[in-house]
């Protein structure tokens, strides 16, 4: 497979990303949660979307040249953001996701003007065909405009939450935690901390080695985190040093979807509970006030309810 030449984003992306997201979307609020003392959840269940995604689809879709066409993989989130953008832009956008992924993610990006393409067992085969694809491929982690509208978080957060801050979010191919480290060199104070599920690990594998490394890849009820990432991506390189990463099991991320039902009401996806899962299981040492993203609320009720009958 031929390796896409990327850049990594720098602080003009973000004021690019934050000019394109701000148009279009309210902060999302945060919450005071007894987690831990003084901690906040960053509830991006509450875009439109459902999920975090729809920053980076708003700033990639922003920074195309007038009327190219894109193309992009999705395991649901990222596909949803980017049919949001392309109805608000009148873009031309292709969605491809793999067979297995969510249903209740496939539904709503059908209610979007994309064209959705199902294919291959995996995220890694769907990234695949979408890149044999034509149009301008715009990735949901390795890209410098994705990449920097994750990082709108926390030029949100630099009004909501003042102060030496512990940054904690979930890690699948990396863009929702390289922009924040982005964000973090700019504003100082911010401690960022990643969290990967136990069954998919590629982006830890390749901080540690120093390249892009394939890892196994098992299932998890936390699928918008499955996947090996492109060849080349720039997410770990960009993490490297400027992020702390772990690693949460299913059973812990099953406890945190019925910790947030129980204490504060919220439904969220697997991936969505990340973070939260990480912090009730001690594995986010507290540095300053402490504030976890709760990125994404699309899971289907089966699954839900399979995850809330564990407890």
């Amino acid at each position: 497979m031929t390796v896409r030449s990327v850049r990594p984003p720098g602080p003009d992306d973000l004021d690019r990303a934050w000019r394109a997201v701000s148009a279009e979307l309210p902060p999302t609020p945060v919450v005071a949660s007894e987690l831990v003392p003084g901690a906040l959840l960053k509830l991006e269940t509450l875009q439109p979307t459902g999920s975090f995604k729809v920053r980076g689809a708003l700033a990639a879709v922003a920074a195309l040249p007038g009327g190219e066409p894109a193309v992009t993989a999705s395991a649901g989130n990222h596909g949803l953001g980017m049919g949001f953008a392309a109805a608000k832009a009148g873009a031309d956008v292709t969605v491809v996701v793999p067979e297995r992924a969510s249903q209740a993610k496939i539904d709503k990006i059908g209610t979007f003007p994309v064209r959705l393409v199902q294919y291959g067992a995996s995220y890694d085969e769907a990234e695949a065909h979408a890149m044999s694809l034509p149009g301008r491929y715009v990735s949901p982690y390795n890209d410098p405009a994705v990449i920097a509208g994750q990082g709108t978080i926390g030029r949100e957060l630099d009004e909501q939450a003042p102060g030496p801050l512990t940054v904690v979010a979930p890690v699948g191919g990396g863009g929702l935690v390289a922009g924040l480290c982005l964000w973090a060199r700019e504003r100082g104070g911010v401690r960022v901390v990643g969290v990967e599920s136990a069954e998919s690990r590629a982006v830890s594998a390749a901080v540690s080695a120093g390249r892009i490394t394939r890892v196994r890849v098992g299932d998890s009820i936390a699928e918008a985190l499955m996947g090996n990432l492109e060849a080349g991506s720039v997410t770990p390189d960009v993490i490297r040093g400027a992020a702390e990463l772990t690693t949460v099991t299913e059973a812990e991320i099953r406890a945190a979807l019925r910790w947030l039902l129980r204490e504060h009401g919220l439904v969220a996806e697997g991936s969505g509970a990340a973070g939260v899962a990480a912090v009730l299981a001690g594995k986010v040492g507290l540095t300053g006030r402490t504030v976890v993203v709760v990125s994404g609320c699309n899971i289907t009720i089966p699954t839900y309810t399979d995850a809330l009958r564990d407890g």
